[in-house]
């Protein structure tokens, strides 16, 4: 077997054995759809879905100095991390440009367990192996640890207490927990990428088959059904969330991309990359970037990343993730556009598809908020 030939996750076989459509996903085998992927987003906006996620990489980073290592290494505030809670963090260069964007769960008082994106997880633990220089801390390469098994949607609460005694109703939204479920040991996380609410199971490579049968059975009476890549990612967007390599990259600060929250300039200690960030922290308020902005269309065309913004004759963006969204039943799409054209409802405002300036209209995001 060659060295490039794509990974494959624990549930590979199951996959198949659904007939799901499958494609090469940040060098893993993964499933793209099952059958349509309109229906597989509704079930979850309306059901429950059930997603493979174990490309995803995690890295424990543990010691008596872990919370110093990630509070140097990263732009939020680890140290102040409950046990048993997470966050949503970011991993910045020197110069403030985002390598990665990350959720971080405490999972004891010296004792961290960090998720990155598929793509970026070797830069990500390579960068955190560097940065761990001086500190009584070490950082591990999990990855081969973990499945990772997320359901969503409105149901997954009901499905999921079938199957555990884990206390779900005290779980908060990004907060995890040491549980089982159907027999099997996972940590139980609130957190999700779909706009909905939902969890992550993180378990043994060897249990995820029985864990995904399980919660089959439980939630096919109710609707569940296995969702791919694809309608994640228009749930996401749907819900205005980032992604590596369209929203976020090296060549954007946290701040650039609307993100700023999430750097902590009062934590203790130095981190890396606070200088360039402070810097790009007054530049955006004086003199404010391309701003993130939601657009939908007027007609039918979908717009694709890279396509231009414009307006009256002018380039004034680009499109950084379009799509058609089944829950509102027009193309979206997120863009970087100049602040003076960044207002909800500016007038003028169109998308250049193949030559053709399609108008849009600008709107906040998300484009979809659950009611809760």
């Amino acid at each position: 077997m060659s060295s490039n030939a794509p990974r494959l996750t624990a549930l590979d076989a199951l996959h198949r054995s659904l007939g799901a459509t499958m494609t090469d996903f940040a060098g893993w085998d993964m499933p793209l759809r099952y059958g349509s992927e309109r229906d597989e987003h509704l079930a979850v906006r309306t059901r429950a879905g059930l997603f493979d996620l174990s490309h995803m990489g995690e890295i424990t980073v543990t010691g008596p100095q872990a919370a110093a290592l990630l509070n140097h290494a990263l732009v939020g505030n680890i140290a102040s991390v409950g046990v048993g809670r997470a966050r949503y963090t970011m991993i910045c260069r020197e110069d403030g440009g985002i390598l990665d964007d990350l959720i971080v769960y405490r999972l004891a008082e010296n004792e961290y367990m960090v998720v990155a994106n598929a793509s970026n997880a070797q830069v990500v633990l390579d960068a955190l192996t560097e940065r761990a220089a001086g500190f009584d801390a070490l950082v591990r390469d999990d990855r081969d640890a973990y499945a990772l098994i997320a359901v969503q949607g409105p149901e997954s609460p009901g499905i999921l207490k079938s199957l555990t005694d884990a206390d779900l109703d005290g779980l908060k939204y990004y907060a995890g927990l040491p549980g089982t479920v159907a027999g099997v040991p996972a940590l139980i996380a609130r957190t999700g990428y779909t706009g909905e609410d939902g969890f992550e199971l993180f378990v043994a490579p060897s249990d995820a088959e029985k864990l995904w049968q399980a919660l089959t059975d439980a939630g096919t009476p109710v609707g569940l059904v296995p969702c791919g890549l694809s309608c994640r990612d228009t749930l996401r967007l749907e819900a205005g969330m980032p992604l590596y390599g369209h929203e976020l990259t090296t060549s954007l600060t946290p701040f650039d991309a609307g993100l700023g929250r999430v750097v902590k300039f009062k934590k203790e200690g130095d981190f890396v990359g606070r200088a360039a960030l402070q810097e790009a922290a007054t530049r955006a308020e004086e003199n404010p970037p391309r701003v993130l902005v939601g657009l939908v269309a007027e007609g039918r065309r979908v717009p694709r990343a890279g396509y231009p913004v414009v307006a009256d004759g002018k380039v004034i963006g680009e499109v950084t993730s379009g799509a058609p969204s089944p829950t509102l039943g027009k193309p979206i799409a997120m863009a970087y556009v100049d602040a003076a054209h960044a207002a909800p409802g500016t007038a003028g405002v169109g998308v250049d598809i193949r030559g053709s300036h399609e108008p849009y209209e600008v709107v906040a995001l998300p484009f979809y908020k659950r009611q809760k």
